[in-house]
């Protein structure tokens, strides 16, 4: 039998595509990603939006920007990801 520790690959990050809608904290941005999604049980594709609190160091992006985010380790209550690339302004 082989040890698990060392089977184990390197952690892969979560990557998400969505919209700035808040710029007004400091080092804060808001970002909406929209997934679309089979419905469960009927299957039609629905649209699904979730929030995500995102750490912008250099204050890059603002308002209504296309923003690549990936996740990180927690940076405060609510923060768990970082601003990886502005797509388009």
């Amino acid at each position: 039998m082989s040890d698990t520790s060392q089977d184990t690959k390197p952690h892969v990050r979560k990557t998400r595509v969505g919209v700035v809608i808040s710029d007004k904290m400091s080092k804060t941005l808001v970002v909406e990603h929209v997934a679309r999604v089979p419905h469960p049980r009927f299957n039609k594709i629905v649209k699904r939006s979730k929030k995500y609190y995102v750490h912008d160091e250099k204050g890059e992006a603002s308002i209504g920007d296309r923003v690549r985010i990936v996740e990180c380790r927690p940076l405060s209550k609510l923060k768990r990801w970082t601003l990886a690339e502005v797509l388009s302004h």
